[in-house]
Parts: C-alpha cells; structure tokens; sequence
C-alpha cells in the first residue's frame, strides 16, 4: 500500500500549530531580530531555529525511522484501502512520521476491523468519532 505516500512540502496549510513558553528576554531578543528585518515575525524566526536543530540531527532522524520502519510524509488512508484490507483478511499497523489522514467516509465499524494500531509522529487527522473508536490502539 505505498502508493498513497506522498513527500511533504513546505506549506503552511500543511502546518500543525503548536504553543511554547518562552522567557521574556529570549522574546525581546526574538523581537528585536524581526525589528530588525533577519526575519519577517516571530513564528518565521521560530520556524526558522526549529529547522536549523532539525537539520542538524537529520541522520539520527534517519536512522531511528529507519530502525522504527515509519512511512515518512503524507500517508493516505482511504475507505477502498481499508475495505480493500478487510476483503483480504489483513490488518494495518500504521506508523508515519509526518501526517497520517484516514478518509472522513471512513464507519469507526471498518477501522476496528482493519487497523490494528497507529504510531504517529506528526499529527492524525481523522474524525472525532474514528479517533474515539479507535482510542486504545493509538499510540
């Protein structure tokens, strides 16, 4: 079932929105670069120290979804795919690294049948009622 795995680009409609705390020092500093025009606000100047850490630990990243055998990027989970798995008597262990969508049209009776656990690092986007059925094999 790879032929749903797309590679993520860098959009902001593809964006998860997080919250930090940050001391008021670090936050005037953060300030006084965007015044400055290194970066346009806040969150680019965040975004941009976020990738920088990221990049320099991108082999560690590497190895360690390679020895967790995750799906990097976009993962698709459609009603087809799942009643497709049903059909032929299997069952899925999703593991992304990224974001993991399975299709609204997807009954919680149909994911209970066919998935037996989620691994998401990233984000899931599902319905309430899927992620409600599906609480105890999330991980």
């Amino acid at each position: 079932m790879t032929d749903g795995v797309y590679k993520l680009r860098d959009k902001n409609s593809e964006s998860e929105k997080i919250t930090i705390n940050l001391g008021y020092v670090d936050l005037g500093r953060i300030d006084l670069l965007v015044q400055e025009g290194f970066y346009s606000n806040r969150s680019d100047f965040i975004r941009t120290a976020i990738r920088n850490q990221l990049a320099g630990e991108s082999e560690a990243v590497k190895q360690s979804t390679i020895r967790q055998t995750l799906e990097l990027g976009l993962r698709d989970y459609s009603k087809a795919d799942l009643e497709a798995m049903k059909t032929a008597g299997e069952k899925l262990e999703i593991r992304v690294l990224g974001l993991a969508r399975i299709a609204p049209d997807v009954t919680p009776e149909l994911a209970l049948a066919t998935i037996e656990s989620i691994t998401v690092l990233g984000a899931l986007q599902a319905s309430a009622e899927l992620k409600s059925a599906l609480a105890e094999r999330i991980r």
